[in-house]
């Protein structure tokens, strides 16, 4: 192999193990991740805030995720998780905000808290993690994006703010706020996929064409044998008639 060979090589070895390592950085952030169907604007959606452990001597003990007033959420429902207590808490606002349905909200969500209960939370190190999922209602119908500022507490008292936002075509801050995508608005009541009914829908008529298909098919046959024996018995009555 050639020392220009062996240069390159080296160099392409190089910049995959950085790129690796940029991943696992990255994959160390606290994330918002949409479980089920895309959330839509004015509807509902469930979120799950996934939460590394990013410390060697300390473990995670408390998570506080935030709600903007503007975004007039009303109702925020948690998963409960063993070892774990979860509080929400709503704050009057002076003025009514609009939600995503147009209605005012005079006491919207402003945080919802995850602690551990002592000696529990998410362990020491960079091996685990833990998933805080939280299903929100009603979803802003102004916003293409729900941002989520979050508060990671350690057991030694540490904080780590995830509260930068993401500028568009901008680098990644060191600390981005947890945000997921608002989809457009083509639900019905209760934010339901109604492109779920149109497809059952399609199927009770699919299933309906087949049955009628089926039925006609078998009375064809029905209608084809007495044919046969109808054929059959006039040609036996026509010979008769001949001798």
């Amino acid at each position: 192999m050639s020392k220009r060979v062996l240069r390159a090589a080296v160099l392409t070895g190089a910049l995959g193990v950085a790129t690796l390592l940029g991943a696992g950085v990255a994959s160390a952030h606290v994330t918002a991740n949409v479980i089920g169907s895309q959330p839509q604007k004015g509807g509902s959606g469930t979120i799950a805030l996934r939460v590394p452990n990013e410390e060697q001597d300390a473990g995670t003990t408390k998570l506080e995720i935030d709600f903007k007033p503007e975004y007039a959420i009303s109702s925020v429902r948690y998963e409960p998780i063993p070892g774990w207590t979860a509080e929400v808490t709503k704050t009057p606002v002076a003025t009514p905000v609009k939600n995503g349905k147009n209605l005012d909200v005079t006491n919207p969500v402003s945080k919802i808290v995850f602690t551990a209960q002592p000696g529990g939370g998410i362990a020491a190190g960079d091996a685990q993690f833990q998933d805080f999922k939280i299903t929100l209602s009603t979803l802003p119908s102004n916003v293409d994006q729900l941002v989520l500022p979050a508060i990671q507490t350690y057991s030694d008292g540490k904080t780590v703010s995830w509260s930068d936002v993401t500028q568009p075509g901008g680098a990644e801050p060191d600390h981005p706020a947890p945000a997921v995508q608002l989809a457009a608005a083509t639900t019905g009541a209760h934010g339901m996929d109604m492109s779920g009914s149109a497809d059952s829908a399609s199927s009770a008529a699919s299933s309906t064409t087949d049955s009628a298909a089926r039925w006609l098919g078998g009375a064809g046959l029905i209608l084809g044998a007495l044919g046969v024996g109808f054929g059959a018995g006039a040609t036996l009555r026509a010979r008769k008639a001949s001798k």
